[in-house]
């Protein structure tokens, strides 16, 4: 029997690990969708809260989850331009992974101060 090898890109849409892999395959997508997660936040917010992102890598960022469909971008009429990002609905249910997250990271944390490794 021949084991064929799968490529984790042909399981993005088949597979929810895959999927969700693609989708924060980002350095800086947990954070970003950690920021989100209260409430819209404009870009220069969210650039300093996010220091030392680059402004190009940070634009580059939301523009990746805003087609993903995960972030929405207002851009509102005035002078200057006020441009706030939010998650979109779908993206807002990824809160709960958030908070996991959260709880597991800070679990792991606890190990490692207790084994001596921080």
């Amino acid at each position: 029997m021949t084991e064929q090898l799968v490529n984790v890109h042909d399981l993005v849409g088949r597979c929810p690990f895959a999927t969700s892999q693609k989708l924060l395959a980002g350095k800086w997508s947990l954070l970003i969708m950690h920021e989100l997660a209260e409430g819209p936040v404009r870009f220069r917010e969210l650039e300093r809260r996010l220091h030392p992102i680059t402004q190009a890598t940070l634009t580059r960022a939301l523009r990746q989850l805003e087609d993903d469909g995960l972030v929405h971008r207002e851009v509102y009429g005035t002078i200057p331009p006020k441009v706030e990002y939010s998650l979109t609905e779908v993206g807002a249910g990824f809160k709960t992974v958030l908070a996991s997250l959260e709880t597991w990271g800070n679990q792991y944390i606890d190990y490692m101060k207790a084994a001596g490794r921080m």
